[in-house]
């Protein structure tokens, strides 16, 4: 399996290269050569799987044995969610009224992301550690992606990580999860600006080749393709429990901001699994704007929204979605983001369009108060808890079944965090709460961090502190 940028001028990388890219060298995004299929025989075969089992064979149809062996694959799966709370790792919750959700929160920050990055974890100081060699990790966050990225690395030896938060637009508890990690290795900046603001330097700083390779920068986010990989398997995951039978399409409501989570979904479903997403997003609507409408275009401003995770104007992974819908036309997808980078607008042609509405069946843009009243409806009416980016989907499915009260459509919408993370939300839906205690001790830790001011050259403080990690090893 080889790797190459959606706009291509950078082809032929492995595994390893891929996982240690955040933006290519052209400034696109990394994806596999080709998709490796899964004929419907085999999908059926797996269909009892616990979900690490699943894991371990789905992963190795993208990481080859030359570059991870079997054994060594298997022991790094085990060993990333060997930390989950429950065997299941993202049990499915069946609730009335056809309304399905799966549980992906139960890793150690409480969020989806820790699905991912929990193997991405295990990845880096697999060859880091036959290379002897050291990377930088720059991770820009809206929520959830800091702290489970710092959860994953925390500690390590060949690896430093550099995280930007968007100052007072995460939950406090978002916050706290980032800025009570005090180990040597973590460098945490609340940035006075929202999570597209902060992506800006970021971007700068990697579109700079000299200084991404003399100090080994990598990324984290969903711009990494070992995030988008190891994701997959959830989709597969809920489309075996859903139907095992594999012989009709489960429709995944999934809750989103930068459509990392999508993207990993629309693979699954072009390596064979049949199915269909709905997009639910807050008032940060470019995802629907631009599904529905074709008109990728930035807003004049982010919305601070109860659901901050996905506070999105930029949704970076559309540019895959786009190359894996258009077979690999890394020509148009090169001339779509030069004009999108260069004027905040684009036009995407009609044929991209309506393959992408295909894929996505629909479109759901969830308000404040409609976040409100579902997560206090689901409390209501089955004692669950849902956290507030998880109610733009269950949102959904309440507006289907008010449509069409005898619909029996195989639908599943996709949990993204726990709402103990969240007691803003809930205090603001009147929903009675006790505080968790995981929670009680984040209020009582210390905290380390630094701000980014709005007048600071952010890509100067970003860099110096670079530098700075790389000259304080050189001194050890």
């Amino acid at each position: 399996m080889k790797y190459k940028s959606t706009r291509g001028d950078v082809t032929g990388r492995t595994f390893e290269e891929a996982l240690f890219t955040g933006y290519a060298a052209d400034g696109g995004l990394i994806l596999p050569e080709t998709i490796p299929k899964i004929d419907a025989k085999e999908l059926k075969s797996w269909a009892k799987l616990s979900y690490v089992e699943l894991a371990k064979k789905i992963v190795p149809l993208f990481v080859g044995e030359d570059e991870i062996p079997t054994s060594d694959l298997s022991d790094i799966i085990d060993k990333a969610f060997s930390r989950f709370s429950v065997p299941e790792v993202s049990p499915i919750k069946r609730l009335p009224d056809g309304l399905n959700v799966m549980e992906l929160f139960h890793g150690p920050t409480w969020s989806f992301k820790d699905l991912a990055l929990s193997c991405v974890g295990q990845f880096i100081p697999y060859f880091l550690s036959k290379r002897k060699k050291h990377f930088n990790i720059i991770v820009g966050t809206s929520g959830d992606t800091g702290s489970s990225a710092i959860e994953a690395v925390r500690g390590q030896k060949w690896i430093d990580i550099v995280v930007l938060l968007p100052k007072g637009r995460c939950s406090q508890i978002q916050e706290l999860q980032m800025t009570t990690v005090i180990e040597d290795n973590v460098h945490v900046y609340r940035v006075d600006g929202s999570s597209d603001d902060l992506d800006a330097p970021i971007k700068l700083c990697f579109r700079d080749n000299t200084f991404t390779k003399r100090h080994n920068l990598s990324s984290i986010n969903s711009i990494n393709w070992a995030r988008i990989m190891v994701q997959t398997v959830h989709y597969i995951y809920a489309y075996l429990q859903m139907c095992p039978s594999c012989d009709k399409i489960v429709q995944v409501v999934v809750p989103t901001g930068a459509l990392g989570n999508i993207t990993s979904g629309i693979i699954a479903r072009e390596m064979g699994v049949q199915l269909e997403f709905v997009c639910a997003v807050t008032q940060n609507d470019v995802v629907a704007r631009t599904i529905q409408t074709g008109n990728y275009a930035i807003a004049d401003h982010v919305i601070e929204t109860l659901a901050p995770a996905m506070d999105i104007q930029i949704p970076y992974n559309m540019e895959r979605i786009w190359y894996v819908l258009t077979g690999g036309d890394c020509k148009l997808i090169k001339k779509l983001m030069t004009e999108f980078e260069e004027t905040g607008n684009v036009m995407v042609p009609k044929e991209i369009t309506e393959a992408l509405q295909k894929v996505v069946a629909d479109t759901f843009v969830a308000t404040d108060d409609v976040i409100r009243r579902t997560m206090k409806r689901t409390w209501d009416a089955h004692e669950y808890l849902v956290c507030p980016h998880t109610a733009t989907g269950v949102a959904y499915h309440y507006q289907q079944l008010q449509k069409n009260p005898e619909e029996k459509k195989a639908r599943i919408i996709i949990a993204t965090a726990s709402v103990i993370k969240f007691e803003e939300a809930l205090q603001s839906a009147a929903i009675p709460f006790t505080r968790d205690p995981r929670v009680s001790k984040l209020f009582e830790s210390k905290q380390r961090y630094k701000d980014m001011k709005k007048e600071d050259n952010w890509l100067e403080m970003l860099q110096d502190k670079i530098e700075d990690i790389d000259r304080n090893r050189t001194k050890e």
